[in-house]
C-alpha cells in the first residue's frame, strides 16, 4: 500500500510495508504511482521519455532503483529474544501520575540510570497497590522490558534508546488510556500551551528548545512535554507527558537566575548522547491535559543574532520532523498524519535575546505575526 500527498512542490509518498515517508519530485512520485499499478518498466519508459531529458539506459536504471526501494523489505523482526528475568531486583521505585502509581522495578544501577532521572519528581513513598508494575532488566548484551510480568520486548544494549522510546510510550498508553494504534505520532521537540492550543518546538541538539521551553514555563506558559511529545489519531491533539526537562550545563548560566534549585540538582552524563544535563521540574500537573496543535516552531539560540522570524516551506519542516519522530505503521493514521502536516504553520526562529523571543512566542499563539 502506497500514499501520496501533494504538499507544495513536492509528493510526499508513505510505504507501508516499511513505514516510510519520502519527499520526492513529482516525476518520481509519477514512476511510483505506475509500478504500485503493475504497469511495466517498458509501458513507464515509453510514457515518461518524452516528458523528461533522460537518456533510455538511465531511465531503466532509475525505474529498477525505484521498484527495488518499493519491494524492500524489513529486517526479521519476528524473532523473539528471551532473558530470564530476575528474582530480585535492586530499586523499587513509585510513581504518581494523575491517579495512577507506577511501580518501576529496576535490577541494578544502569536500568536506574536510564529512566529515573527523568521520572525523579513523581516519586511517591506509598504502600498503595501499583496500577501497573513495570521491571527493567538485563544482561551483558540485552534489556527487557515487562509490565506486570508480561514481556514488552527485548533490545541490544547499543539499541537502548529503542528500550526508552517503548518505556515512555507505554506510560503515555497508561496515563491516557489510549492504546498504540490511537497515536498518530511521537516527536523528538518540547511542547508548550498557553491554556487553549500548543505549540512545538523543534530543533537539532543544542539549538536550545529545552532552554526556551524553561523560560517560557516561567513566562505565562504551562510545559506540555519535553523530548517526548505525543498526539493522537482521533483529534490531532498535542498530549501532555511527565518527563523532567532535561537542561544541558551550557544553558545554566541563563537559568540559575530564575530557578536556582538547578545549582544543586544532579548531573548526569549520557556518554552515548555526549552530553550532561540536569534536570527541571515541569510546571505542569495535570496530566490530562491535551490541545490541538497552533504551529510548529524551528528554534534556534544565536549568540548576538537579531531575532528573526519566518514562516518556512511544509516540506523543510516535514523533512527535519519526520527522521527524529516515531511515526504510526497503520494506513488510517499515516492519512491522518499528512492532513494534519499539511496545514500546520511552520516557522523558523532564531535569536539571542530571551524576551524577544518570549514576545514572538506570544505572538504566534495571538495570530499577530
Amino acid at each position: 500500500m502506497i500514499l501520496h500527498k501533494k504538499i507544495e512542490d513536492k509528493a510526499i509518498l508513505w510505504l507501508q510495508h516499511n513505514n516510510q515517508y519520502l519527499v520526492l519530485e513529482p516525476i518520481v512520485a509519477d514512476i511510483v504511482a505506475l509500478l504500485n499499478n503493475d504497469v511495466s518498466k517498458k509501458e513507464i519508459i515509453t510514457i515518461l521519455e518524452d516528458k523528461i531529458d533522460v537518456n533510455h539506459q538511465e531511465l531503466s536504471e532509475f525505474i529498477d532503483e525505484i521498484s527495488q526501494l518499493l519491494t524492500s523489505s524489513l529486517k526479521d523482526t519476528d524473532k523473539k529474544i528471551i532473558i530470564e528475568t530476575p528474582k530480585c531486583f535492586e530499586y523499587n521505585f513509585y510513581y504518581k501520575i494523575n491517579n495512577i502509581i507506577i511501580k518501576v522495578c529496576y535490577v541494578s544501577d544502569y536500568e536506574k540510570y536510564l529512566v529515573h532521572p527523568k521520572f525523579a519528581h513523581l516519586e511517591v513513598k506509598t504502600t498503595q497497590k501499583p496500577t501497573y508494575t513495570y521491571k527493567v532488566y538485563s544482561n551483558n548484551k540485552y534489556i527487557s522490558f515487562s509490565i506486570n510480568n508480561q514481556i514488552i520486548d527485548t533490545w541490544l544494549l547499543d539499541e537502548v534508546h529503542y528500550f526508552q522510546g517503548k518505556f515512555s510510550m507505554k506510560i503515555v498508553e497508561h496515563i491516557h488510556k489510549k492504546n498504540e494504534d490511537e497515536w498518530l505520532g511521537v516527536f523528538h521537540a518540547s511542547a508548550i500551551s498557553n491554556g487553549e492550543s500548543s505549540m512545538l518546538f523543534l530543533g537539532d541538539s543544542g539549538n536550545g528548545k529545552s532552554t526556551s521551553l524553561a523560560l517560557l514555563q516561567k513566562n505565562d506558559f504551562t510545559c506540555l512535554a519535553d523530548d517526548f511529545v505525543p498526539i493522537d489519531a482521533k483529534n490531532q491533539h498535542i498530549y501532555s507527558f511527565p518527563s523532567a526537562i532535561s537542561i544541558k550545563k551550557n544553558s545554566l548560566e541563563t537559568l540559575l537566575p530564575i530557578y536556582p534549585e538547578l545549582k544543586t540538582s544532579a548531573e548526569y552524563h549520557f556518554k552515548r548522547l555526549n552530553k550532561i544535563v540536569r534536570y527541571l521540574i515541569p510546571n505542569n500537573t495535570n496530566y490530562k491535559q491535551h490541545l490541538p496543535c497552533k504551529a510548529l516552531v524551528f528554534i534556534k539560540y544565536k549568540k548576538d543574532s537579531d531575532l528573526h522570524i519566518s514562516k518556512i516551506s511544509n516540506i523543510k519542516a516535514f523533512e527535519q520532523l519526520v527522521p527524529d519522530s516515531w511515526l504510526s505503521p497503520l494506513q488510517k493514521n499515516a492519512e491522518k498524519f499528512l492532513e494534519w502536516f499539511e496545514k500546520l504553520p511552520c516557522y523558523q526562529l532564531t535569536y539571542s535575546n530571551n524576551q524577544k523571543m518570549i514576545t514572538t512566542v506570544h505572538q504566534i499563539f495571538n495570530n499577530e505575526l
